[in-house]
């Protein structure tokens, strides 16, 4: 019988699980995307696990050990550990790798860097949280203040750990050409605009402020990859790991395979 490598995988959108798998990344993907009829319709979000990673939350060994090929020698495909508390469960050094998946299957994978950024003080940035939180807000902090405020600093909108990606959205723009308009246009999927330009200035008049809830629900679902800035940050435990996207440049030479499958 074939043997297959066992892998540990978190996925963070649509929902957050630990599964185990004997199916590569890419497979995965593809299984998730378009080869399983319980999520049948679009994108996938999860990163490969620590193989040796382990918590007295999760039962990871015995799962592990039924995680066997079927009958028929095929793989088997997901083994569920776990639906829910796995994010706030999980060391973020034993995140390894990151993959974006497409609604046709198409799988990204994205190596961890050192966030060393520099964020321009103040200005207005629109954060979507994946998860364990899904909001989506405006916020006058950056990505490092925005993680921790999240984390250690807000029990009424906060979890002990978050990932979140932050979202290219011209603001001025959006301001300036709502203004003094009865029909709002807002290149963003399912917001009310109104609310938006509502909370937008908001934040730009009363310099206190410094976060907005914008809505309740993800954007996820139906924004474009396109639409993402700079990456996926998670935080907890004083910690922040960070998935770079890949440069334009890059995503149109070295991931043009999967890029042109982005929409």
């Amino acid at each position: 019988m074939t043997s297959y490598e066992k892998h540990l995988y978190m996925i963070v959108f649509p929902i957050n699980a630990l599964v185990a798998s004997q199916l590569e990344p890419d497979q995965f993907g593809e299984h998730y995307t378009i080869g399983s009829a319980k999520h049948f319709s679009g994108k996938v979000i999860f990163a490969e696990i620590d193989i040796n990673f382990r918590n007295k939350y999760f039962d990871i060994d015995k799962y592990l050990a039924q995680t066997i090929p079927h009958d028929d020698g095929q793989p088997k495909k997901t083994k569920f550990i776990s639906s829910y508390n796995v994010l706030e469960n999980i060391k973020l050094s034993a995140i390894q790798t990151l993959h974006l998946c497409t609604t046709n299957g198409k799988v990204l994978p994205i190596l961890p860097e050192e966030y060393t950024a520099y964020n321009e003080p103040g200005k207005i940035r629109i954060y979507q949280e994946i998860t364990p939180l899904e909001t989506l807000v405006a916020s006058t902090k950056d990505q490092r203040q925005f993680g921790k405020f999240i984390t250690t600093g807000s029990k009424s909108k906060g979890a002990p750990k978050i990932c979140f990606t932050q979202i290219e959205f011209d603001i001025e723009n959006f301001i300036r050409e709502n203004k003094n308009k009865e029909i709002f246009n807002i290149e963003l999927p399912g917001v009310n605009p109104y609310r938006i330009y509502d909370c937008l200035n908001e934040l730009k008049e009363q310099p206190e402020k410094l976060t907005k809830t914008l809505t309740l629900g993800s954007l996820l679902r139906d924004l474009s990859y396109k639409l993402l800035r700079h990456g996926f940050w998670f935080f907890g435990d004083d910690e922040i790991k960070f998935f770079p996207m890949p440069s334009l440049n890059e995503l149109e030479t070295k991931y043009f395979s999967w890029w042109k499958h982005v929409r």
